[in-house]
């Protein structure tokens, strides 16, 4: 067991993240929403015309919300926000929908998917085989191909790891053997073992001439990094940046994280699921008990789509056009039947497309026998609550495990409020009493399962850059639900008596937070 950070260490982070350029960043934010607050006291004597004016802007407001495109619940919360704060809440609305900078994010996706789209082509027969099997996933394989351009692969071998300590073993000598290139995508990066190791690694496949990216979410640099720590990684012939870098304005772009875990090597091996760049990842710095998380390796045709989708991400603030073509590699001739078909996907928050929620749905739907679930959080829309309830309804099992030591207290209140009308529609909810389950796994009658980083939450489904790997037919599949019992017999099952017998404080908080859900 590991010790836990000292507490002048602390404070030293804390010093460095209060005086750094992030603290400032954050107090530039905080100023705005202060200055936004402070609005009406500064009009003075013409505060009667502009509140007659603000109210018409309310109104108009709220028609817009209404008529919007979009999650009843996101409209519900600024529904609410308007009304219970209608000059800051209008304002701010305004402020954030129309945003230049939203708008170019956007078109710049836009052009980049077309861009790729060329590289992302569905062989054909590919699809006329798994339609032959007469399976109801071949109707999400053409969604996810001809609707969004994530093509199905066979010929692809999958390989599982139900820990985050598996993968990491399998990363490390997938990284040695890097004869081209080397993309890595992660959310979190944290400093210490894990990332000494892979840092060491990338250090000497650069100085061979293996061409290195690193790219990793903006949010790092409030607790984690130096805000210049990319410039620090440069120095070592690595090719590094921070994607959606904190910015000192406030910004919709702020709230859409990149969120996804991507490693691919030489365009041959290929890495996704929940395990980001920590030791608690590894289990060797304990956080929240002992750390329940999963990924998958690929290697083989459908490395290509994990390439594409790195690609795009990293281009979104590059001027120079990409050689996308560099990076491909020869399909592999003939059908292995074994190895089934794989199907790795993306999720953008600026595509209109919530793809993370259709395949979980697309699973729960076309399920025979049953539904198993691991996920961090659970902060559902109408849409999933109704879906799951209607499946166990149904006669279909539906599973799913949750932390029992939670990471995010008020994530965790929030959670609890669905317990109740989940348990009495047949759902069966399990935590998992030896700590953390950070896993984003959904598995179904033995043969069809997806691992990747899309939480059961309003971020992930909604909000953040997500990506995954439907698989399907794979014996893999089998090793996912093997990996699920397990981890089942360490669990305890929630009942309907503890769900009334929650504190009076857990039981409020968590239907207060439950107001702005969609929001966490």
């Amino acid at each position: 067991m590991h010790k836990s950070e000292a507490p002048g260490t602390a404070k030293r982070g804390l010093f460095r993240i209060v005086f750094s350029r992030t603290g400032i960043i954050l107090a530039l934010i905080l100023l705005q929403v202060v200055l936004f607050m402070n609005i009406p006291s500064y009009l003075g004597e013409h505060m009667n015309y502009m509140y007659g004016l603000l109210m018409i802007a309310e109104v108009v407001v709220l028609v817009y919300i209404i008529n919007s495109e979009g999650n009843p619940a996101f409209k519900m919360t600024w529904i609410l926000f308007v009304i219970a704060l209608p000059i800051i809440g209008t304002l701010f609305f305004i402020y954030v929908k129309f945003q230049p900078g939203t708008k170019l994010a956007r078109q710049r996706m836009s052009d980049l998917k077309i861009e790729t789209d060329p590289y992302m082509c569905q062989d054909e027969e590919v699809v006329r085989s798994m339609r032959a099997s007469r399976s109801a996933n071949a109707n999400l394989a053409y969604y996810l191909s001809h609707q969004l351009g994530f093509p199905t692969y066979r010929n692809t071998e999958a390989t599982y790891f139900p820990l985050g300590e598996d993968k990491f073993e399998a990363l490390t000598e997938e990284l040695k053997r890097a004869r081209k290139y080397i993309f890595m995508e992660y959310f979190i990066v944290e400093e210490g073992y894990m990332w000494n190791t892979i840092l060491s690694i990338l250090r000497q496949k650069a100085r061979q001439g293996v061409e290195v990216r690193f790219m990793y979410d903006g949010m790092c640099a409030i607790t984690m990094l130096p805000y210049n720590y990319p410039e620090q990684i440069r120095k070592y012939g690595i090719k590094c940046k921070m994607s959606n870098a904190m910015k000192p304005f406030l910004s919709t772009t702020q709230n859409n994280r990149d969120h996804r875990k991507i490693c691919v090597i030489d365009g041959e091996v290929g890495f996704t699921g929940g395990i980001n760049i920590g030791d608690e990842y590894i289990n060797r710095k304990v956080r929240f008990g002992h750390w329940k998380d999963t990924a998958v390796m690929l290697k083989g045709d459908a490395v290509q789509s994990l390439t594409m989708i790195f690609l795009q991400m990293w281009n979104v603030d590059e001027k120079r056009a990409e050689a996308y073509s560099k990076y491909l590699t020869p399909k592999r001739p003939g059908f292995k039947r074994e190895l089934g078909y794989v199907i790795p996907y993306a999720d953008s928050p600026f595509d209109n497309e919530n793809v993370g929620e259709e395949v979980y749905f697309h699973i729960l739907n076309h399920a025979k026998k049953y539904v198993h679930i691991m996920t961090p959080y659970l902060i559902l829309d109408n849409e999933m609550i109704t879906t799951l309830t209607r499946v166990a309804k149904s006669g279909i099992e539906v599973a799913i495990i949750m932390p029992h030591i939670p990471d995010k207290w008020y994530a965790f209140a929030v959670a609890k409020t669905y317990y109740k009308e989940l348990i009495e529609g047949g759902v069966q909810i399990y935590e998992y009493t030896p700590g953390f389950v950070h896993a984003k796994v959904f598995v179904s009658d033995d043969d069809t399962a997806t691992v990747g980083t899309v939480n059961l939450d309003y971020r992930s489904l909604y909000l953040h850059f997500e990506c995954g790997t439907f698989i399907y037919n794979n014996s893999e599949v089998d090793k996912i639900e093997r990996d699920f019992q397990s981890t089942l017999a360490k669990c305890h099952k929630v009942t309907l008596i503890e769900v009334k017998n929650r504190t009076l404080v857990t039981k409020i908080s968590g239907q207060v937070l439950r107001l702005v859900a969609p929001l966490m």
